[in-house]
């Protein structure tokens, strides 16, 4: 079952996606995401031009030997660009074995664990009552679980805090800088979820994000305000490079952590996973590596206790949607899964078997991943450069966003 093509397919039905389809000599053909938020056009280069090639008369079998040769074969390792492609490839082909199978990926995953996925939107709104009002939308629609974000007074704009009823943060052309206050933000998060409490009591689970903002011992001290308000977790609370700063965070809060949705190796999280300063580990399929990879991640985190939480942004094909849910429904760790809805649009470009009901998901019994690629429609949609914003310190200084 030799690989004899591979074609990369850029479109923006709502937003830029880039799609790997991988095609064999017996007819059978495969998807993978290969979305890079703001850097799109850098990975589908990168597997044009260097991956792909390389690609032709491989066993399309042999996922576990491809990986290897993809990862260590070009001896420059790891990075956003490269992992993506890598993940790309690694999911193409978990969806070819699952159609030569005729089987759903995750019954080659080790079977089902659980019955269906549990899932989070995300609800937020300009003023508290707005968030209350944006929480109560999902709740009605069967939510277990609402990540809540609300504007900061005194500023502009506020991550999370979208415009409409699919947030989408990238824009057209050079996005603008963005005001922040860390100490404005501090003082505002506390009593948003005090009246989320109020209003839904403790039933509702209630996430917060607060998008790498805040140093360690900033986190430490929102993290303790929060308590009272007992949330599923607290999400990227401070930049984690320094994978030694949860350490201090952990010392000052029992608020349960989570992080990791730039992460592109299990190296960016062992010591935050071997030494418990994590509670959810959020890598994505498609940002570190595919399936295989995360398989690995998810296999150090059960020796821990520490589940997972994948990244479910928009700026994650209907492709990486589909490849996240069998990989959640077959782990055993897993803990929760992020869902924003995708455009209309982009549902038609990309047809999928997932499906939604009461607060979880499941993949779908369709053979490999359960989702395709309409390659006409999705050429009515070109390519739109767009950035994501910067975040700038009432100073001018420029802050991690």
């Amino acid at each position: 079952m030799k690989i004899l093509d591979g074609k990369v397919i850029v479109c923006s039905p709502g937003r830029n996606f880039v799609t790997l389809k991988l095609q064999t000599e017996d007819g059978v053909y495969g998807l993978g995401d290969a979305t890079l938020n703001g850097r799109e056009l850098a990975v589908a280069s990168y597997l044009r031009d260097h991956v792909v090639p390389l690609l032709i008369g491989r066993d399309a079998r042999r996922i576990e030997d491809i990986w290897q040769y993809l990862y260590k074969g070009a001896y420059w390792r790891r990075g956003p660009v490269t992992m993506t492609a890598i993940a790309a490839v690694d999911t193409a082909l978990w969806d070819i074995k699952g159609k030569m199978s005729n089987a759903p990926v995750y019954q080659l995953l080790g079977g089902a664990s659980r019955d269906s996925v549990m899932v989070y939107g995300h609800a937020s709104g300009r003023t508290i009552d707005e968030t209350c009002e944006a929480v109560e939308r999902y709740a009605s629609l069967g939510y277990k679980a609402v990540r809540a974000q609300s504007s900061v007074p005194g500023l502009q704009s506020t991550y999370g805090v979208g415009k409409g009823d699919v947030y989408e943060p990238a824009e057209a052309g050079l996005a603008p800088d963005t005001a922040w206050s860390s100490e404005r933000y501090i003082e505002s998060v506390p009593p948003l979820f005090a009246r989320l409490r109020k209003e839904f009591g403790f039933d509702l689970h209630l996430l917060h994000d607060v998008h790498h903002r805040l140093t360690p011992i900033e986190a430490g001290r929102l993290g303790r305000a929060l308590e009272p308000h007992r949330l599923f977790w607290m999400e990227d609370p401070t930049p984690a490079e320094n994978q030694e700063s949860f350490r201090l965070i952990r010392q000052h809060t029992t608020t349960p952590l989570a992080v990791g949705e730039v992460f592109n190796s299990i190296h960016d999280c062992r010591t935050l996973i071997q030494d418990q300063l994590i509670d959810y580990i959020r890598t994505t399929v498609v940002h570190a590596g595919g399936i295989s990879h995360l398989r690995k991640i998810a296999a150090l985190a059960e020796l821990y206790q520490v589940r997972t939480g994948s990244h479910g942004a928009t700026d994650l094909s209907p492709v990486c949607m589909a490849a996240a849910l069998h990989f959640d429904v077959s782990v055993h760790n897993f803990g929760i899964q992020e869902y924003m809805r995708h455009t209309d649009e982009t549902d038609r470009v990309f047809p999928h078997a997932y499906r939604f009901a009461d607060g979880a998901m499941h993949p779908g019994d369709a053979p490999g991943l359960g989702v395709d690629i309409d390659e006409a429609l999705a050429s009515t949609f070109p390519y739109v450069r767009a950035y994501l914003p910067t975040a700038r310190l009432l100073d001018g200084t420029v802050h991690s966003w």
